[in-house]
């Protein structure tokens, strides 16, 4: 089944131009707005394969390049996920890029420019990136738990499109489409969504994220409650402190 995704404006248009431009692109956005799932929707629409990086604080030039591992008793070179995608002309896809060691992050600058190549210095390869080859980097600006920041020689390097969440409608037609759920009761999840996002004097980490959502609409599809599977798959994963749980589940009792 095709990677469903509904388009909120021109972004892939711009995705297409910018892969046909040789051009490195930057995603912007909240957790879960869609960031991902779009990527995934134009590999497939593209016909390329998608490699993908989690970036984590762990995250080091090693890791994305690769290593020399002992196999069979012999030392050979294994290639990471930023090698093999340069190799095979695929889509890589570093997601979180900011979360990364500052060592991996030079690694990309050399293509995210117009030399589009990358160095092996362990065994001292230059491989050059294909015409089909493409750079993607997601990045949250608003991640509040993480104190760290791209830098302007690595941001300036990109294009950039800025992800939000989707409007009450588009959100409606996203959630059920992907769960199933009677359409009344998708209505009252997406508006308990809406009113959460609204209440910042909350101080939440992250807003609520249109795949919570999805998640409360596939539990009441399978029969949960609607305000249990609310407050279990949009309250309880937002927050640990009592009084700020409290608040999100009156905003569910009187809101479904």
């Amino acid at each position: 089944m095709p990677i469903y995704y509904l388009p909120i404006a021109h972004e892939a248009d711009v995705f297409r131009h910018a892969w046909e431009s040789h051009l490195p692109l930057m995603i912007k956005g909240p957790t879960g707005c869609g960031k991902t799932r779009f990527i995934q929707h134009m590999a497939e629409r593209l016909g390329r394969q998608l490699i993908t990086v989690s970036c984590n604080e762990d995250t080091s030039a090693t890791d994305l390049l690769g290593r020399h591992l002992l196999v069979g008793g012999e030392t050979r070179w294994v290639d990471g996920p930023v090698t093999r995608a340069v190799r095979q002309g695929a889509f890589l896809y570093l997601d979180e890029i900011a979360e990364a060691r500052p060592d991996a992050l030079v690694v990309i600058h050399s293509l995210s420019d117009h030399r589009r190549e990358v160095f092996l210095d362990r065994t001292g390869e230059f491989l050059a990136a294909p015409p089909e080859f493409m750079l993607i980097v997601s990045y949250n600006p608003g991640y509040q738990r993480s104190m760290r920041e791209l830098k302007p020689s690595t941001r300036q390097r990109f294009v950039a499109l800025s992800f939000e969440y989707p409007t009450e409608d588009q959100e409606i037609e996203i959630v059920g489409w992907e769960s199933g759920a009677e359409r009344n009761v998708i209505k009252r999840i997406v508006q308990i969504a809406k009113k959460i996002r609204n209440l910042t004097e909350l101080s939440l980490l992250e807003s609520v994220s249109t795949r919570l959502l999805v998640s409360a609409a596939k539990l009441v599809a399978r029969g949960v409650p609607p305000r249990l599977a609310c407050c279990t798959a949009i309250a309880e994963p937002l927050t640990d402190d009592t009084d700020t749980l409290r608040a999100l589940r009156q905003v569910i009792e009187i809101s479904i």
